[in-house]
């Protein structure tokens, strides 16, 4: 998903920062001052200008060969947004139980605009390989935490996002918005969601709202399995499970909706 250059539209001095640190993506964890310059669509100067700002101050680290990479402070503050380290806390043991439960990969992801972004994820030992990592980001649609987020997010926003372009990764990806309106009904009506074979042909996911105290739809969890020897109504029943410990750690209260 990378788009080869950070694209620049603010010529302000926060802008100018802020593509400097934009230019770090997951598959360009490393970068020398020249591709920083690059990626970030600035001149070299100004580029060398913000990059030892950032350095001095944590945001950045430079190795001995002089390659950059983020730096601790970054994670020091991004540790303390309540949708990333705070809700992986909260998460993690009833991650753990559905980790136990199944020994499948195991995620847990919240929405971001139109993409989903995974906050935590555990490998099962011998689990259907997944493209997945932490921080990573994929189209709604695509992914069962995705459409769970989706099913859940307000009417506008689906409309929206239905009636905008759907990326297609296999011959099995929801590319069709009237099927896609069909799906998250399905979704809302079921309390999961299932995504099968539409990132990878040998995948299938099983995935519920997570609701947060207001009973908001906050993040979602999700199982990953082998598409061959998937069973969904044993697979659901877990995931729910999971997805209501967390609510309810969170401070929901149960009010006879599917959770």
């Amino acid at each position: 998903m990378d788009q080869g250059v950070v694209a620049v539209t603010a010529r302000s001095a926060p802008g100018r920062l802020l593509a400097v640190l934009a230019a770090f993506d997951h598959t360009h964890p490393a970068l020398s001052l020249t591709d920083i310059s690059r990626r970030a669509g600035l001149t070299l100067t100004t580029a060398h200008r913000l990059v030892s700002a950032l350095t001095e101050w944590g945001a950045l680290e430079r190795d001995p060969s002089g390659v950059y990479h983020v730096g601790l402070r970054l994670w020091e503050v991004a540790a303390l947004a309540p949708r990333g380290l705070a809700l992986r806390q909260v998460a993690l043991p009833f991650l753990e139980d559905l980790y136990e439960a199944t020994h499948e990969n195991v995620q847990l992801a919240v929405r971001d605009g139109s993409e989903v972004v995974y906050t935590e994820w555990l490998s099962g030992r011998s689990a259907v390989g997944v493209h997945i990592r932490v921080g990573a980001r994929w189209p709604l649609h695509v992914t069962g935490v995705g459409l769970a987020l989706l099913a859940h997010s307000d009417f506008a926003l689906q409309e929206d996002y239905c009636a905008g372009p759907l990326a297609s990764y296999t011959a099995h990806t929801i590319t069709d918005p009237a099927r896609l309106r069909r799906v998250l009904a399905e979704v809302r009506r079921a309390g999961v969601a299932v995504s099968s074979r539409q990132v990878t042909d040998d995948a299938l996911s099983v995935a519920a709202p997570v609701r947060g105290p207001g009973g908001a739809v906050a993040a979602a969890v999700s199982v990953v399995v082998p598409h061959a020897d998937a069973q969904v109504p044993v697979l659901a029943p877990a995931v729910r499970l999971a997805a209501r410990g967390i609510s309810r750690a969170l401070g929901w209260q149960p009010d006879g909706r599917p959770g």
